[in-house]
């Protein structure tokens, strides 16, 4: 993998990056000329106004002669403060205009480098795991079917699927590229009991019990490797939080339109900061780690939500104290 040289032009970001600059160059550009607009009128208001005090209230210069005296006539004269007005407003539009496409010119740089980083790094990693995939499946043709070394080796091969999707979800990100419209509908019921089968030998190495409530079928139009990621982030935020000797339960349920998963801990709740701020980007619960002395950046709960929001749905804390939290992932169901 290379990286880009610093002489590399933002151009190869792609249109995507440029759109996002031009908006944001002609907003600013915009506010800009909209506040010198209202201070322009703000000026024309107080000059219109002690122009007309002053018709009003005329005061006759005494006559002297051999002295000149110029008159104006006051329509003339607002006429041409209305278009030096104007005229000032454009040209601040103008140099606002120039101004922000030079400012955020390094932004767009930086954007690029970002892009081709991401770009580049998941590329890279697509090889090495398709290779961790077809060692896996020659694992499992010398492996007795049934046996524990193959369940092992059947999970181990999900994980690493999770881990293909993850990269390719992050390429088609960096590489701008639409989402597939059309998604075959995810058994809410059957992904959330894998996720809870892949991580029983982790709560189980914790010395936490980990449980599955399943409901009936639910149908959700989802990525299913987004989908997975989701309830693997809630069931891992409530394992960094349970301390040994607790329990944690994955349940699915429909309730109306919706299809809802619900992860509930023994844990000793949320604390230091509000449930509903939870969920947003960099926010920590407390301490800055987990109950196996992990640390937390605050991003898991923040990628719950975006999945949520992308499929339609919301994510919340139910209720959280010091007998366990419960947080519910709510779905709209699929539509035939």
């Amino acid at each position: 993998m290379t990286a880009p040289g610093p002489g590399t032009p933002p151009a190869a970001a792609g249109d995507p990056d440029r759109d996002i600059l031009r908006r944001a160059s002609l907003k600013v550009a915009l506010r800009i000329s909209a506040g010198v607009a209202a201070l322009v009128l703000i000026l024309l208001a107080a000059a219109t106004a002690f122009l007309m005090y002053k018709l009003a209230h005329p005061v006759l210069p005494a006559s002297e002669p051999g002295k000149p005296y110029t008159y104006l006539d006051s329509r003339d004269l607002i006429e041409g403060m209305i278009l030096a007005g104007l005229g000032g407003v454009v040209l601040a539009g103008v140099v606002g205009w120039l101004s922000a496409r030079s400012a955020i010119r390094p932004l767009g740089e930086a954007l690029a480098r970002q892009r081709r980083f991401v770009q580049d790094a998941s590329h890279e990693l697509r090889t090495p795991l398709a290779i961790l995939d077809t060692r896996i499946q020659l694992a499992q043709r010398k492996a007795e079917p049934g046996s524990e070394p193959a369940q092992a080796l059947a999970k181990i091969r999900e994980d690493a699927s999770t881990l293909t999707g993850i990269v390719n979800e992050l390429l088609l990100a960096a590489t701008a590229a639409a989402p597939v419209p059309d998604m075959e509908p995810v058994d809410v019921a059957l992904a959330a009991r894998s996720v809870a089968g892949s991580l029983q030998d982790l709560a189980r190495h914790q010395g936490v019990r980990l449980t599955f409530d399943g409901g009936g079928p639910a149908l959700v139009r989802i990525d299913p490797s987004s989908f997975r990621r989701a309830v693997l982030a809630l069931a891992d935020n409530a394992l960094g939080h349970t301390p040994a000797g607790g329990n944690i339960t994955i349940s699915t349920a429909v309730e109306g339109s919706r299809a809802l998963v619900r992860v509930s801990d023994t844990g000793s709740g949320i604390s230091g900061v509000d449930p509903d701020r939870i969920f947003d980007r960099f926010v920590r619960a407390g301490r800055t780690g987990d109950a196996q002395g992990r640390r937390s950046f605050g991003i898991g709960l923040a990628l719950v939500r975006e999945i949520a929001s992308a499929a339609g749905g919301t994510v919340k804390v139910v209720r959280t104290g010091p007998d366990g939290t419960t947080m519910e992932l709510a779905l709209p169901l699929a539509r035939d």
